[in-house]
This record gives structure tokens, C-alpha cells and sequence, in this order.
């Protein structure tokens, strides 16, 4: 099988839905630490995306132990009572910290069996998560991964100087060695979990 790199472009592709007879069932984590302010936006816009292309979606929150844990958890609870198929794992300091081994966590605890890891910034778009998934949901690829450096690939509003050229040298580091990919930074990536 293929491995591909999606367009992150933020601008959606001429595209319909998902087809209905796809095997459309997906797992997404999202690891968070004090992101109370973009749990609701970002559970609401990955549901929408999902209905329109037929993508039966499960959201694990996966919050390490913060200040915003409170919130986050009272806020996922109620996402859950309004229907939306959301959980959230509040990790203890003794289960571990950091960005890997909460994404880790998360595949064990995942119910599906194709997986897709985002940020809870909303600096990636949730409108492209079935763009970055269709194509592991297809059986087309082993796994996807959502770039901003690609052609056409970009953000919905600007970034310093700085920060851009920190986010590209970090991108050629994923290029040269993509098995780092967890600890070194961050991108939305899609792929099967193997079966036990």
C-alpha cells in the first residue's frame, strides 16, 4: 500500500461526500492541556464534517492534568448529553505526561480500528479531517498525514516569520526521520491500528 500526504489547505476540495458504502468508522484523539476554549468549537465543526461525508466519528479527549481539567471534563460531559459521540480520559501525573504517550494511550482506547491524531488549537481545520482520513478509510493508503507544506497546503491566518520558519525546519525533521514524528511536534495523521 501507498503512504500519502494530504493537502491541509483550509480551503475545502471539489469534492462530494464519502461514499456511503466506504467502511467509515474513525477513532479521532485529541490530546489537550488547558484547551478549554476550543473543545466545543472544535467537537460541533469535526461533527458537521463527519454527517456530511458519512463518517461515523467517536472524539477522545485526552487531557492531561492541568488547570483547565475541571472545565474541559464539565465541557465534554455536556457535548456527551447533547449527542454528540465524545469522551474524554482525564490522565493522572502517574499515568504519565506529554503529547506521545497521551496519543498512545488514546489508540489503546480507541473503539475503531482507523485512527486519527489532531491538535485541540484549531490551527488545523476539523472541515479537512475527512480529507486527511478518506484515503486509510478507502484502503487506499497505509496512513495520511495533513501538511501545511505541501502545494496548496497553508493556515487560516498568519504566522511570524519565526514561527513559520521554526515549523518548517521542524517539518524536514519529519521528512529525514518520520519515526519521531510523536515527540518532536505536531501535524494530523491518520492510520490503521494493528489488529491484536
Amino acid at each position: 500500500q501507498r503512504q500519502m500526504c494530504i493537502r491541509d489547505r483550509y480551503q475545502r476540495r471539489v469534492r462530494g461526500p464519502t461514499p456511503p458504502d466506504m467502511s467509515a468508522m474513525l477513532s479521532v484523539i485529541v490530546p489537550t492541556y488547558n484547551e478549554t476554549e476550543n473543545i466545543r468549537p472544535l467537537c460541533t465543526r469535526l461533527f458537521a464534517a463527519a454527517k456530511e461525508h458519512k463518517i461515523d466519528v467517536e472524539l477522545l479527549v485526552m487531557d492531561d492534568e492541568s488547570p483547565g481539567s475541571g472545565e474541559t471534563k464539565r465541557i465534554v460531559e455536556a457535548l456527551a448529553k447533547d449527542k454528540f459521540n465524545i469522551r474524554i480520559h482525564c490522565r493522572t501525573k502517574k499515568e504519565g505526561r506529554g503529547l506521545s504517550s497521551a496519543v498512545l494511550l488514546g489508540f489503546e482506547m480507541a473503539t475503531h480500528e482507523t485512527v486519527l491524531c489532531m491538535d485541540a488549537d484549531l490551527q488545523h481545520r476539523p472541515e479537512q479531517v475527512p480529507d486527511v482520513a478518506e484515503p486509510v478509510l478507502a484502503g487506499q493508503a497505509e496512513y495520511a498525514i495533513g501538511s501545511r507544506h505541501v502545494g496548496g497546503g497553508g493556515l487560516g491566518f498568519e504566522w511570524s516569520l519565526l514561527r513559520r520558519a521554526i515549523s518548517k525546519t521542524l517539518s524536514l525533521i519529519h521528512i529525514s526521520e518520520p519515526t519521531r514524528l510523536l515527540s518532536i511536534s505536531y501535524a494530523v495523521f491518520c492510520l490503521k491500528k494493528k489488529k491484536k
